[in-house]
This record gives structure tokens, C-alpha cells and sequence, in this order.
């Protein structure tokens, strides 16, 4: 891809997806919006919310929850479906493998997805996590997604 083709927001955006295509762990303070296949290991802080929700593609009722997650860089907020939501107990490390972020409303989200794992593990410990730095209360811009109501 040039450069020139697209505008440099954009190209940042894609440069940064590039560097965590590889396989490699991130930390929650590297996390930007856009990445995808991103690895790393959080500790569940806080259940935030649980709700039912509807699908608008096919009218299947769901469950979402959003949990605070972290590790010694900062916290993110995680969002889970359905008996994913079943597997994450608050306290514990889980490896988040082939995860990615998105924007909702403006705030960075990590999630898991069909494609990604998320697993508890036993050998890695998370003494302190930073919980100053919540990367999801940052603001960002989002590009290429207009508003629902209006027609362009």
C-alpha cells in the first residue's frame, strides 16, 4: 500500500496493525484502534455491565457483558458474548490470543471474537495491575462510520 493513496490518519492506522500482525504480546498501553490478531495477557479486574441484546442482522437474542481488564501498563474494557462471558472470573490471568480492538462511541474496546481465544492460565501472575491508565476512556475519532440516521 502507498501512502500517498491514502490519507495519513489511515496510514498510521495501518502501520500500527502491521506491528501487531506479528506473533508477539502486547502490552494494554500499546493497544490502539484497529488491531487485529493481538496477543496478550490481562487479569480480570471488575464486571462492568450484563445485558440481553438483540441481533439487527438476524433477530437472535444475545448476551454481552463488558469487564475491565488489565495488566501492569494499564486497564481496557473487554467485551464477551454469550458463554464466553461464563469463562472469565475476576481475579484470575487469561491469555487473550487472535483478540482485536475496535472503537464503540468512541472508546477503544478490546474483544475476542469467533476467531480469538481467551484462556485462563496458571503460570503467569499479574502482582499489580495499573488501573491509572484506562486506554477504553481515551477518546479517538472514528473514521468511515457515519451516523445510523442520516442517509450519506
Amino acid at each position: 500500500m502507498r501512502r500517498e493513496r491514502v490519507g495519513p490518519v489511515f496510514w498510521e492506522l495501518f502501520s500500527l496493525q502491521e506491528e501487531c500482525e506479528l506473533e508477539k504480546f502486547v502490552y494494554v498501553d500499546e493497544l490502539k484502534p484497529g488491531f487485529r490478531n493481538v496477543n496478550l495477557y490481562v487479569k480480570a479486574i471488575e464486571k462492568i455491565a450484563e445485558r440481553d441484546v438483540v441481533s439487527r442482522r438476524d433477530g437472535s437474542k444475545h448476551k454481552l457483558a463488558e469487564f475491565t481488564v488489565g495488566d501492569e501498563t494499564g486497564v481496557v474494557l473487554l467485551t464477551l458474548w454469550d458463554e464466553r462471558i461464563e469463562e472469565v472470573k475476576l481475579g484470575k490471568v487469561y491469555k487473550i490470543s487472535n483478540g482485536y480492538t475496535t472503537l464503540h462511541q468512541g472508546s477503544m474496546r478490546l474483544n475476542v471474537g469467533k476467531y480469538g481465544s481467551i484462556e485462563p492460565v496458571e503460570d503467569r501472575d499479574i502482582e499489580e495491575v495499573n488501573t491509572e491508565n484506562d486506554v477504553s476512556k481515551r477518546k479517538f475519532r472514528e473514521f468511515g462510520r457515519r451516523d445510523r440516521r442520516s442517509r450519506w
